[in-house]
């Protein structure tokens, strides 16, 4: 049984390696493929403007020939400046149920952090906490998100052998939507927007809520200063406007703005579309955009992306605004149950939002860390 680590320098490989997971995940009834157009775009080098400041290398691993298994090594200067740590990133760390092809791919990754002279690294991370983050470590039995990938049990016992610990954790929520409105939400809603003059953008189509677009990343900026999270350039913003707001319905993005019109808080949810990516094996063309259209039209489930707050508006209640504005669209759309995605596991403020309703935590993620010794 030999195992071979292969470098990619070309777009037919890095294709063979965004395709991988499709192979290793095929017949698992949790894992929700994401779209590999926009895979192959975020990996590669000469689409992604994170690689105006970022370094990247992917490698896959053979054994008998055939890929087992892949991995990516990325340096990002600006957590480096931001957190003063330099620490290299792991991340699309996918593999066969073989120590020997997980040892070696981490291994690889971890040389290459030390010639670039890294204290650590640690993953899964991407270029930016937009890319999938984190590595399941709870609800293996619970269907993925499209924002949160699935991982095998197997992948956390692999990390831990190698010598892998801890770093961080987040957990998720499953929330129920009340039947009705919650009382308590709405009046403080009513009384915050009256008190502050703020008032929603109320977008018409996508082009109206286009307009608004680079405030989203401008107000998400000044409010995530946790993990991880650094500064994107406007070509960054840009792309990633063109690859995820396009898709989302405006009335699932409420905006609320003050008198001069400048954005407060944005939240972002969407129709769950975990069933349709299974449909259509995260393929778009020729038909695959049908199941997409179909779970943005009718739904019972929706995923809960962001929320975000300028700091000289938190904790005065502008997030009731975002909650009754969105508990109105579910009710509309008959939606029954959210997924909240990741929080950090000690983000109490975000946490506390869920006890005006039947939630559940259903799984936990968790980012890896490996210190190197001098």
């Amino acid at each position: 049984m030999t195992i071979t680590i292969t470098e990619i320098h070309t777009l037919d490989l890095l294709k063979q390696f965004v395709n991988f997971p499709y192979q290793l995940y095929e017949n698992c009834p949790y894992w929700v493929p994401s779209i590999r157009s926009n895979v192959l775009n975020t990996l590669y080098w000469k689409k992604n403007p994170a690689f105006a400041y970022c370094k990247a290398k992917y490698w896959l691993a053979y054994k008998d020939g055939k890929i087992a298994g892949r991995i990516a090594g990325i340096l990002n200067p600006r957590f480096e400046e931001r957190f003063q740590r330099r620490y290299a990133r792991f991340g699309w760390f996918d593999f066969i149920d073989d120590p020997e092809v997980s040892a070696a791919l981490l291994r690889t990754a971890e040389d290459w952090a030390r010639s670039e002279k890294q204290e650590a690294i640690h993953g899964p991370l991407g270029f930016t906490n937009l890319d999938p983050e984190a590595m399941l470590v709870e609800g293996f039995n619970e269907t993925a998100t499209l924002a949160a990938s699935y991982h095998y049990p197997y992948y956390k016992e692999h990390l831990e052998h190698a010598g892998y610990s801890k770093d961080t954790d987040y957990v998720e929520f499953e929330i129920k939507v009340p039947e009705g409105k919650v009382e308590k939400i709405s009046k403080l809603a009513e009384i915050v927007a009256k008190r502050n003059n703020l008032h929603f953008l109320n977008a018409k189509n996508k082009k109206e809520l286009l307009r608004f677009a680079p405030q989203i990343f401008e107000v998400m900026e000044e409010a995530y200063l946790h993990y991880g999270v650094t500064p994107l350039t406007r070509e960054q913003v840009d792309a990633y406007i063109d690859q995820y707001l396009g898709i989302i319905p405006p009335k699932f993005v409420p905006v609320v703005l003050d008198e001069q019109e400048r954005m407060v808080a944005f939240g972002i949810a969407m129709p769950s579309l975990s069933k349709a990516m299974q449909q259509n094996k995260g393929k778009l063309f020729p038909f695959g955009f049908i199941p997409v259209l179909h779970a943005l039209r009718k739904n019972d489930k929706a995923d809960l992306y962001l929320i975000a707050i300028r700091p000289t508006y938190q904790g005065m209640g502008v997030n009731s605004m975002l909650m009754a504005n969105m508990l109105d669209v579910f009710h509309e759309m008959g939606i029954r149950s959210v997924e909240s995605n990741p929080e950090l596991e000690d983000n109490h403020k975000v946490q506390s939002q869920w006890k005006h309703f039947e939630a559940r935590q259903h799984k936990r993620r968790r980012i890896f860390i490996k210190k190197f010794t001098a």
